[in-house]
């Protein structure tokens, strides 16, 4: 029996996992700028806290988690996003005695989610996010969509916007909530049945239907912003001077509401208007209310979650090449028994001086040597026969246009030299 990877994972090979290594150095760099620390928490929880803290009438705990009963009777979840455990970790560990704000991020956090896989989107995909808990300004919100724009800028991204709304807080979505009621209702037999659920408990997840009829009849519902109180808009209009000073484009777009129901104040996505760039690059928001639901004091938050998937396809979109790293800075081939020997004792303590090297362990023909040293991207080669054990002399040859360079045969002399020839 031919074994597969599960439908909607996939393996990530030698000729693509340079690419990843490449976006989370870039990533490190940022977030260290910013001051955020990383986490890592564990792939699963505990199934109440994302029916708790994502929502019950979301479509991503009603179609697409992955739950499952342990054999101890517990209800338990692959994670379907990044923040909630963040916010449990936070919550658990204490983290809200120390000196607020904290400033978080994880990297390649695995997300798992039941949906139809599609490109950049698969049912385990993996997620950067930051988490900025107890800041309750906008200069939160701008720092942290100030992250990801520079990362986007970074990798090439150009034409970027990003899209707000303002979505309120408990003091000022009632009313806005009453009102949508009220022009649904209208139209409730144009409705899909998931909308038609949704009516009672949470009309506001109705605007984020991608059912082509109800996208169509939400266009013409009350805009959030015509409802939010004086303490929302004053934060929206600090948040909107905030990115005018940083020089980040932006537009307010009233149907966005973000598909989870921790968030508050401030929703956002990123999009790109460059050729070829197609979708939402990354998305959210304020969650002012989460830390108190999970269990902790009541603080502020603000984050947002990308995929790796779609940072990766959206530089294949662009024609932006990444070049993979040289694999060896020199091969070492060997001639005979005494000449393996002599080249494996070089090759240990090469890589003790930090050059990339490597020799024969196939017992190939020397022509042979010299193909797979070209064939796995060594920078150089030194052949070792019996010459040049009795010298002690051997010639670094360039596979890659450099003239060859006679040296000692002793580690220190040809780590000199491949250092030279860089």
């Amino acid at each position: 029996m031919a074994y597969k990877a599960p439908k909607g994972t996939y393996d990530v090979l030698p000729d693509e996992s340079y690419r990843w290594q490449y976006i989370e150095g870039l990533i490190r760099g940022i977030v260290a700028k910013y001051g955020l620390q990383e986490i890592r928490t564990p792939m699963f929880e505990h199934t109440e806290l994302f029916l708790r803290s994502v929502g019950d009438t979301t479509d991503v705990v009603q179609k697409e988690m992955y739950s499952f009963t342990d054999k101890g009777g517990r209800s338990i979840t692959l994670k379907p996003e990044g923040t909630a455990g963040a916010v449990r970790m936070f919550v658990e560990r204490g983290l809200f005695s120390e000196t607020q704000p904290t400033k978080l991020y994880y990297l390649n956090c695995p997300v798992f989610r039941y949906e139809r896989p599609q490109a950049g989107r698969f049912r385990q995909h993996h997620q950067f996010g930051v988490e900025v808990i107890g800041a309750p300004k906008a200069t939160a919100d701008a720092e942290v969509i100030g992250i990801a724009v520079e990362l986007y800028r970074t990798l090439g991204a150009k034409n970027l916007t990003v899209k707000l709304n303002s979505i309120g807080c408990e003091k000022c979505r009632d009313a806005y909530q009453h009102a949508l009621k009220d022009f649904l209702e209208l139209h409730y037999d144009e409705l899909c049945e998931t909308c038609k659920s949704r009516f009672e408990t949470n009309p506001l997840r109705i605007l984020d239907c991608k059912v082509d009829t109800c996208h169509a009849l939400v266009k013409d519902a009350p805009h959030t912003m015509d409802y939010i109180c004086d303490e929302c808009k004053s934060h929206m209009d600090e948040l909107l001077r905030c990115l005018d000073d940083m020089g980040i484009a932006y537009e307010l777009d009233p149907m966005l509401v973000r598909g989870l129901d921790y968030y508050t104040k401030t929703v956002f996505e990123i999009v790109s208007g460059q050729a070829g760039a197609q979708g939402t690059l990354c998305g959210g928001g304020r969650y002012d209310k989460l830390v108190k639901e999970i269990g902790g004091p009541d603080l502020p938050a603000v984050g947002f979650g990308m995929g790796m998937e779609r940072l990766l396809l959206l530089l294949d979109q662009l024609g932006i090449t990444i070049e993979p790293p040289t694999r060896y800075d020199v091969m070492l081939i060997p001639m005979g028994e005494a000449a393996a020997r002599r080249a494996f004792i070089l090759t240990c303590k090469l890589r003790e001086l930090g050059v990339k090297a490597d020799t024969d362990h196939v017992g190939r023909s020397v022509k042979a040597q010299m193909k797979y040293a070209d064939k796995v991207g060594a920078e150089r080669v030194i052949v070792i026969g019996d010459t040049e054990l009795e010298t002690g002399l051997g010639q670094l040859k360039s596979l890659r246009g450099c003239e060859p360079v006679s040296v000692k045969l002793d580690a220190a002399n040809i780590a000199s030299a491949t250092a030279v020839q860089e």
